[in-house]
């Protein structure tokens, strides 16, 4: 199955994926990073799934409920009609509920389908029950302070890995329950009252889209992108997840594989300006307590990614008994990543900050003490080399993409203390800092045989992070350098149509998040048309249900790397957001039709 074919449910806490045939072959529990209960998606069929399969099946159709992270499927086969709703129920701290409970309820529309459900569940990879055993009308699996509960409506005889057949006429439903709680008591929850506990979770979505502040410009896709980065946030912490999946791979059979289910301060920041855009303030009050919390251990250093509730210690393990997805070895858990040095963590962060105070008028005390140390950290420290955003396994080096995010985190420090309190000392060696930043970027990090910036100090790679140079003032917006560097990086980085790869092509897919840097770019230095256009064809490229991964292969356009990811869907709300601040006003829709209208003008 590839990676664009799977929808994504979840619950705040941790989340599935389902393919379109009705199998889900990822869930982790208690949280996103714990070892996961179905893990088939990379750890092959000895890893467990969860699947309701119909036989013969002709078509499959898929959506979201409006405004909602329910999952809606329907499928035509050769003898009938069904439709999937499924979900998982959000807020469970409230009421006699399990931890997690998912909910699966197939209805029969139209003659007849038969299928069979398999519940194999497998802790940490391979690990069968410690025990399982039918209680009344529900099958109880146990792996010491795990528990699954798993009932069904009609009653079937489920058991473990053993496939179970069903068959549904015209207005007849199956409704499959699963209850899960770690260290906790095991709840039983009846197929009628999860099916309201959805209908209820179902109606918190909608209100919570619905209070959205959305741009004029492809509001549907940017609500699309906003639940789906709700969806990726844990909600007992605050924090952000790049993915919710580990060690999908970037190249097809190759071993960048990497473990993405944790919160990075790059793209937790990103995904800050992405609620801000849109006036949601509560995700990101959220986001700045716990990173207070998080780097107090190291204050003022930041690590570049933490766990979701703060932890430092992602100790990377390769698990070459996996066979990986579709071939993709080894498996990861964990990420050395976590080890680096990035200048730009100190930037995202602080610009995190200003984003919340520019919004709300609003900083805590102590986050303020914590920003005035991360800019003074980049005050002292902003000379040298480090690991940069693509996190090159390798020696450290000068990059300018660096530089212009420590420029960004000391011309924001400047901002907030322009609001709140601030020495004339400090503020004077932030602003010395910050023109030495500039004048060292204009000097050494432009190349004029090019004419454009470069990754590096005295290189001639381009780089397409640079794309955020608009978003700095160290050229004025107008600036023929900056066109220049826009210019350089669409021709030379160009993967066909609005594809963009990340740097020199080595093998990898096209980056999606490049493409709507490159719109925002395009729209924030006055090509707004052009703008439009690289974001419209982006979208295009889109799954079925306006899902993006990490990468793209240019010639398949299927996605690769870990899905979703966050990354891409912030980078799409915010480049919808200048395009709407720069007057454009364009209404579609994220129904399969117009998608399909959008593919066929990429084409």
């Amino acid at each position: 199955m590839n990676i664009g074919d799977y929808g994504l449910i979840g619950d705040t806490r941790t989340a599935a994926l389902v393919s379109s045939r009705g199998s889900i072959d990822w869930l982790c529990f208690p949280r996103f990073d714990s070892p996961p209960l179905f893990g088939r998606l990379v750890g092959g069929e000895l890893a467990g799934a969860f699947s309701v399969e119909l036989e013969d099946v002709r078509e499959v159709e898929r959506r979201y409920l409006d405004g909602s992270a329910v999952l809606q499927t329907t499928l035509r086969t050769a003898t009938g009609v069904g439709t999937f709703t499924e979900g998982m129920v959000a807020d469970t701290g409230s009421g006699l509920l399990p931890q997690g409970l998912l909910v699966r309820r197939l209805r029969c529309e139209k003659g007849t389908i038969r299928g069979r459900v398999l519940f194999d569940p497998r802790r940490d990879w391979t690990r069968d029950p410690d025990r399982s055993e039918r209680r009344g009308d529900v099958l109880q699996c146990t792996w010491g302070s795990i528990v699954a509960t798993l009932g069904s409506d009609p009653n079937l005889p489920l058991g473990p890995g053993r496939p179970e057949p069903f068959g549904l006429r015209a207005g007849e439903e199956l409704v499959l329950t699963l209850g899960l709680v770690h260290r906790e008591p095991a709840i039983s929850v009846s197929p009628a009252a999860a099916l309201r506990e959805l209908d209820r979770t179902d109606a918190w979505w909608r209100a919570w889209s619905g209070a959205l502040r959305l741009p004029p410009y492809e509001p549907d896709a940017v609500r699309r992108s906003l639940i789906t980065l709700r969806l990726l946030t844990y909600a007992p912490s605050g924090a952000p997840v790049a993915a919710p999946t580990t060690s999908l791979p970037e190249v097809p059979g190759g071993d960048a594989n990497w473990d993405y289910r944790f919160a990075w301060i790059r793209d937790a920041s990103m995904q800050v300006g992405a609620f801000l855009e849109t006036g949601a303030t509560a995700e990101p009050k959220a986001f700045l307590w716990w990173m207070l919390h998080a780097s107090r251990r190291t204050s003022p250093e930041l690590r570049v990614v933490y766990d979701v509730m703060g932890g430092g210690d992602l100790r990377e393990v390769e698990r070459w008994d996996l066979p990986g997805h579709h071939g993709a070895r080894p498996v990861r858990v964990g990420n050395a990543a976590a080890e680096q040095f990035q200048i730009d963590t100190y930037g995202w962060m602080i610009d995190a900050g200003w984003g919340y105070l520019r919004e709300t008028g609003d900083l805590y005390r102590e986050t303020w003490r914590e920003l005035r140390g991360h800019a003074d950290l980049l005050a002292e420290r902003w000379r040298e080399p480090d690991h940069g955003i693509w996190e090159v396994r390798g020696d450290r080096r000068q990059y300018v993409h660096s530089k212009a995010m420590a420029w960004i985190g000391l011309d924001r420090a400047i901002r907030i203390g322009e609001r709140l309190r601030l020495s004339d000392r400090r503020w004077r060696r932030w602003l010395t800092a910050r023109d030495a930043v500039a004048g060292t970027v204009r000097r050494q990090g432009f190349d004029d045989d090019l004419n454009s910036y470069t990754q590096t100090f005295g290189g001639r790679e381009l780089d397409a992070a640079l794309l955020a140079m608009p978003i700095t003032r160290i050229e004025p917006k107008d600036s023929p350098r900056l066109q220049g560097t826009i210019d350089a990086i669409a021709r030379e980085l160009g993967a066909g149509g609005p594809l963009l790869y990340r740097f020199a092509p080595s093998g990898e897919g096209a980056f999606l998040p490049c493409s709507f840097w490159l719109s925002r770019a395009l729209t924030e230095t006055g090509r707004v048309d052009e703008g439009r256009e690289v974001f419209e064809a982006t979208c295009a490229l889109a799954t079925d249900l306006w899902l993006f991964g990490e990468e793209m292969d240019p010639t398949t356009r299927e996605h690769s790397g870990n899905f979703p990811q966050a990354f891409t869907h912030a980078a799409l709300v915010e480049a919808a957001a200048a395009l709407g601040r720069a007057g454009v006003v364009r209404e579609i829709g994220t129904s399969r039709g117009s998608l399909r209208r959008r593919r066929e003008r990429t084409a």
